[in-house]
């Protein structure tokens, strides 16, 4: 894809990324209880990550959105670990290395506010997503770690940055 940007989310995408985030959790039937889409934060995503150390990119193609992805330090992880957190595509902007740049860029940015590791959360039914985490270096866990509150999700990565 031409003309494809990744920049911090602003104000005026709280709305466009929660409406692809719902999208594609109900393209995949993951649109359950205990998963990002029923956070009452989605609609207000700007301001979730105004907190320190936390960052959300937008993906962006020709001016629209096409997905998103951002770190987060969330309650209760390890110390020096983040989460990766809210990695959601368009199905036009899959399998063209997009979801791989979006990582990318979390990487640099959990390393440039000095985590050392990247954990996440995910479903078995969001399967693509998961061959990328697997591609990408992340190695399976046991259980959760940390209080995100997703109890609707039953995958759990980390990688070593």
């Amino acid at each position: 894809m031409e003309k494809v940007t990744i920049r911090p989310i602003q104000l005026s995408d709280n709305k466009h990324i929660a409406l692809i985030i719902r999208e594609v959790l109900t393209e995949f039937k993951a649109n359950k209880p205990g998963t990002a889409y029923f956070d009452t934060s989605l609609d207000e995503l700007h301001s979730v990550f105004t907190v320190p150390n936390a960052a959300y990119w937008v993906l962006e193609h020709d001016g629209t959105i096409i997905g998103g992805a951002g770190i987060y330090p969330t309650y209760g992880l390890p110390a020096h670990y983040c989460e990766l957190v809210k990695l959601y595509l368009l199905p036009s902007a899959r399998g063209k290395g997009l979801g791989k740049q979006l990582i990318e860029q979390c990487f640099d940015t959990a390393r440039q506010n000095g985590f050392t590791h990247l954990y996440l959360e995910t479903m078995p039914e969001l399967t693509s997503a998961i061959h990328l985490y697997e591609k990408m270096g992340f190695i399976y866990l046991q259980g959760a770690l940390g209080a995100s509150g997703h109890f609707g999700c039953s995958v759990w990565m980390s990688k070593e940055l």
